[in-house]
């Protein structure tokens, strides 16, 4: 069984990861996971390459703030995936260059503004949601999720980058590097002849790899 101080040690570890290989800079992104009476996630203005297991902030269900640093001012975000998503285990918020990128472009469809130009995003994102630009901390962002209804497992804030929920912790920051990288092969390959995966392959990919 994975305890809560082992999750603390996968937070900083992936964390650490992510910020080596430049998904996230200075203090910016923020992780969670749930554990049991609530939730772990990174500390507000934390760089996510340094970061003290121990003092990772954790809340209870009702989202009070009982142990650890303060928590990210976009506490709000994660617990509206967790809220929304039965089975959520973790939360990756990022600003990694290309997603990001991606989320600044004004003819972006925001019931799927990242097509299926690969078969892992297909398998490890699914479609992806826009979210109109709210200042960061606007509480009204975790609103604006929770009116998905759980619809994606991954959005992208408008100017801001991504959100993306998986089963686990790891789950999650797989699926984030996936939607980074296709949002990457997007950037590049915008305004070039380009062939998506048609719906029947969409289909095949959703059936044979429904437990992925």
């Amino acid at each position: 069984m994975t305890t809560e101080a082992n999750i603390r040690e996968n937070i900083a570890r992936l964390s650490k990861s992510l910020f080596d290989r430049g998904f996230s800079a200075g203090s910016a992104g923020n992780i969670s996971a749930a554990v049991e009476g609530g939730l772990l996630i990174t500390p507000t203005n934390s760089c996510l390459g340094f970061l003290d297991p121990g003092r990772i902030s954790k809340l209870d269900k009702e989202g009070r703030h009982i142990a650890g640093d303060k928590p990210s001012k976009e506490v709000f975000l994660h617990r509206a995936f967790y809220e929304t998503r039965p089975g959520t285990g973790a939360v990756v918020h990022l600003h990694s260059t290309f997603a990001t990128a991606l989320s600044c472009l004004s003819d972006l469809d925001p019931n799927d503004c990242v097509p299926p130009l690969t078969p892992y995003v297909v398998m490890r994102v699914g479609k992806v949601g826009l979210i109109r630009y709210l200042r960061p901390g606007d509480e009204s962002l975790g609103q604006l999720i929770r009116d998905l209804g759980g619809a994606y497992s991954a959005v992208l804030l408008a100017n801001h980058g991504p959100v993306v929920a998986g089963k686990d912790l790891t789950s999650a920051v797989y699926a984030a590097e996936e939607l980074e990288e296709t949002a990457k092969l997007l950037v590049l390959t915008r305004g070039l002849p380009t062939t998506l995966l048609t719906p029947d392959q969409v289909t095949e990919l959703l059936t044979v790899f429904a437990n992925y």
